[in-house]
């Protein structure tokens, strides 16, 4: 079966959450002859934000900054860190569960001046 758009129905729905995470939801539609329910799943994510750290160690020494990741959603975080930049260091793998802050130990350590 197929409908054009004259067939075609619009169902507006307003949608405002208060935290990121994965929204589900059901929709009901009953009519005297049919009954259709649709699942919803909403992903809401943050806004892109930007950070900026400074170091300042002698060469050879290490200095170590606990970043706070908070995690506001109804589910639990695996994250992955990608470094880039020599003489960065810090675990691959966080997990952060939901309503919690864990703290990402991202260490420093410069093998030469710079």
């Amino acid at each position: 079966l197929f409908l054009d758009r004259s067939d075609a129905v619009e169902l507006p729905i307003k949608f405002i959450p208060q935290y990121a995470g994965c929204y589900h939801c059901q929709i009901l539609l009953k009519s005297s002859c049919d009954v259709r329910v649709y699942e919803i799943e909403c992903v809401v994510n943050t806004d892109h934000a930007e950070a900026e750290l400074e170091f300042l160690t002698p060469a050879y020494q290490a200095v170590i900054q606990d970043i706070p990741i908070s995690n506001t959603s109804s589910q639990d975080w695996k994250l992955e860190a990608i470094l880039e930049g020599q003489g960065f260091y810090g675990p691959p793998l966080i997990n952060v569960g939901q309503g919690e802050t864990a703290l990402y130990p991202l260490m420093f350590k410069p093998i030469a001046e710079c």
